[in-house]
């Protein structure tokens, strides 16, 4: 699965993922061999955070 590699695309993209489609990051990640580490570190350096109780990176 190709994700975005700009940090305000790929916010994007995961928070419609989520949205739609899985229920956690831990489950997008595990359904598409994608590193969950990675993907909050590169966020989390463009000043977001992933909110399990909302299920989406948030500022």
């Amino acid at each position: 699965m190709a994700i975005p590699n700009d940090p305000i695309m790929l916010m994007s993209y995961l928070n419609t993922q989520l949205r739609d489609n899985y229920s956690s990051l831990e489950e997008f990640c595990k359904a598409g061999g994608a590193d969950e580490k990675e993907i909050k570190d590169k966020l989390e350096k463009a000043g977001y955070r992933y909110e399990p109780d909302q299920n989406r990176f948030v500022r």
